[in-house]
């Protein structure tokens, strides 16, 4: 956060002084205290689903009510179901206002002990304050971003001028600008893996069982691709760099979470029915949307 902040401070003293500097961290710090991140009222407008109501899912609610609880949360996160086959979950609002979104696909394939564990690392998300964070990564390296272009424009205009009066061309500073808005994304992606990592831990301790959400990492590996990639190409794909990930590699979070010493307080009970799919949410109609199939 440090790094971003000075980076911004950086740029806008490059190319306007000192003055420039303030009101540039000033106004990002105004925007991050004003909209600290999504609200989840957007969320619901930007996909197709729907809240769920307890008597819908009433395992999961009571599974997200303790976790809620032990957590230290105020007011129980809002559970949104989303009719995708695609197995996602994601958190987004505040500590006193959030939303834990998961997909049809997540709740298909995986049981309840490891549907446990998935929300209670974005349940975690939201304990840690890590949804303002990473907002407040963003939105920085959005305008880091943008002073990069702004200076690089106005370079690209004096050049002219300093090619023909023989002036010196401050190479530093166009050095910075040209690689501040890759230096600012890298520690973005950075900050990212960091706060996975702090989740899984945050998990493991709330529900006292981290082989629950290694299990279901695994799962979620596996099921990434299409049903022929799996079959036919297991190592399918070139594999991206770590520097380029939001999340870390699937198998070191694994490997981390099933070398965890067991959180004191007791594991999460899961009672009931705790096979993939067990839910009460009546399946929607299919239909049509961008890129495919919706259900």
């Amino acid at each position: 956060m440090v790094t971003l902040a000075g980076l911004l401070g950086l740029l806008a003293w490059i190319i306007g002084g000192g003055s420039l500097m303030l009101f540039a961290l000033g106004m990002v710090l105004v925007l991050y205290l004003t909209n600290p991140a999504a609200s989840p009222r957007l969320v619901m407008m930007l996909y197709p689903g729907r809240l769920l109501h307890p008597d819908e899912a009433p395992r999961q609610f009571a599974i997200l009510v303790e976790l809620a609880r032990r957590a230290g949360l105020s007011r129980v996160p809002r559970l949104y179901y989303i009719p995708s086959s695609v197995m996602n979950a994601f958190a987004t609002g505040q500590r006193d206002d959030a939303l834990v979104a998961v997909s049809d696909g997540l709740l298909r394939r995986l049981d309840l002990r490891e549907q446990a564990g998935v929300l209670a690392h974005e349940i975690s998300h939201v304990a840690n304050g890590d949804l303002a964070v990473m907002a407040f990564a963003d939105l920085v390296s959005r305008v880091v971003g943008a002073f990069g272009l702004l200076g690089q424009f106005l370079f690209l205009l004096s050049l002219p001028t300093a090619l023909l009066t023989g002036a010196d061309v401050p190479w530093l500073a166009l050095s910075i600008l040209l690689v501040a808005p890759t230096v600012s994304a890298l520690v973005q992606l950075a900050l990212s893996r960091n706060r996975e990592y702090e989740a899984d831990l945050a998990a493991a301790e709330l529900t006292g069982d981290p082989a629950g959400l290694a299990s279901a990492l695994d799962k979620l590996e596996r099921y990434q691709g299409r049903c022929w990639e799996q079959s036919w190409m297991p190592g399918r794909g070139v594999p991206e760099p770590s520097l380029l990930r939001t999340h870390p590699d699937t198998r070191e979070r694994i490997d981390r979470l099933l070398a965890l010493v067991p959180a004191r307080r007791s594991a999460l009970v899961v009672t009931g029915d705790a096979r993939p799919g067990a839910f009460a949410s009546p399946p929607l109609r299919p239909r049509w949307r961008p890129p495919g199939l919706w259900y």
